[in-house]
């Protein structure tokens, strides 16, 4: 019962200091909150949409014409400009004004209905990746489309039936189906990382500076001292409001997510409380952690945010581990993001029941475990230690 009452102390001598430090109130609520609204409001419509291309029609027939329209009418795409030479739309692409182009060279539809292959080009940027493979695919479906139409007309001429011409110009039939996410929303698979990356990030910072600014006003002493000298007590009571604010923190951006804007999610509520539970508590274990390796203010602040900015590539969202060379693939298990986005992609994203994602849930538990290593350091630090700029 006196240690339950040493808690409760503790818990509201850090009420007390949130409400004094403005720090925590821009880490804990404000700045989190602009980041969610930021990355799902920046890709709302789920894809890019009308990126800059352009065409280079030297031919300038009724057939090269419909291929500019059908390449305008992609949603991806938007036609914003006819150069006359090839060299004119490679200045523009390099200036950045436009992510490809369409060259349709003179002869073009006079080649194809003599069925002599003509080549069309096309060109595109890939310095922004994504903008790059859109424009990319939406170019080779205007060229592909374009050869078939005529071979449609040619071989109707002849006199084949549909089936025999649909066999003719396309002999594989790709039947796609997009299993969690059929619409290829990159809403859908960002923001489940991006977001909760940083949010791991704010948690690391502000779980290590408020252990260091209690060496820093030196107070250090007076909250061993509530503690009765029990850094269990000390650690509970000093984390408990934080959490609490987190985990409404978490909470909220999982139901703004999955319930307001509609994300996919195949698991269950209880999986979204579980998933966003340990991602409080693992996020603190390991900054307590890192404060007790190293118990200095300016070194575990800096430790925790370079940890945290790598966590975002070592996740696995953008590319995937397993195509990582072999020790980046053992060092990705060091890093709390990459387990909770595992978790998350086989409990919530696929529905898949926790059991085939235990390992990932308990290398959470064991970063949430992590503390108990430094219980003795973060203690004689708290009490001998001498803070130093």
């Amino acid at each position: 019962m006196r240690y339950l009452k040493n808690i409760w102390k503790i818990a509201l001598r850090e009420l007390l200091i949130i409400r004094r430090n403005h720090i925590y109130r821009f880490c804990m609520v404000l700045f989190p909150m602009l980041v969610l609204v930021f990355f799902t409001s920046l890709m709302d419509e789920g894809l890019p949409t009308s990126l800059p291309v352009a065409v280079v029609d030297q031919d300038n027939t009724s057939t090269s014409r419909s291929l500019v329209r059908l390449l305008d009418g992609f949603q991806t795409s938007h036609v914003v400009a006819h150069y006359p030479t090839y060299s004119d739309a490679r200045n523009a692409m390099q200036h950045g004004e436009i992510y490809g182009f369409l060259h349709i060279p003179k002869g073009t539809t006079e080649a194809l209905l003599a069925s002599r292959q003509p080549k069309i080009a096309y060109y595109y940027t890939n310095t922004t990746m994504t903008a790059g493979a859109l424009v990319m695919k939406d170019l080779k479906t205007v060229a592909t489309l374009g050869s078939a139409a005529v071979g449609q007309a040619m071989l109707k001429a002849r006199g084949l039936t549909d089936a025999q011409i649909q066999t003719l110009l396309q002999p594989i039939r790709i039947d796609l189906h997009q299993i969690a996410n059929p619409w290829s929303n990159y809403n859908v698979y960002l923001s489940t990382v991006m977001v909760p990356g940083i949010f791991f990030l704010f948690i690391f910072l502000i779980t290590a500076y408020s252990l260091g600014t209690e060496m820093k006003f030196c107070t250090s002493k007076d909250w061993m001292a509530q503690a009765e000298g029990n850094s269990i007590v000390a650690l509970l009571g000093k984390f408990l409001p934080q959490t609490c604010i987190w985990l409404a923190l978490i909470y909220a951006y999982e139901w703004y997510v999955f319930f307001h804007l509609g994300f996919p999610h195949q698991g269950s509520a209880w999986m979204l409380v579980l998933l966003g539970l340990v991602q409080v508590m693992s996020a603190q274990g390991f900054g307590i952690f890192v404060f007790g390796l190293m118990p200095s203010l300016r070194m575990s602040l800096s430790v925790c945010s370079l940890w945290a900015v790598l966590s975002i590539s070592m996740a696995g969202s953008a590319f995937p581990v397993m195509g990582m060379d072999a020790p980046l693939q053992s060092l990705s298990w060091l890093f709390p993001l990459r387990h909770y986005f595992m978790l998350y992609q086989i409990c919530v994203f696929n529905g898949f029941p926790l059991l085939e994602a235990w390992f990932h849930f308990a290398a959470l538990v064991a970063f949430l475990l992590l503390p108990w290593f430094v219980l003795g350091k973060i203690k004689n630090a708290m009490l001998n230690y001498v803070y130093i700029p």
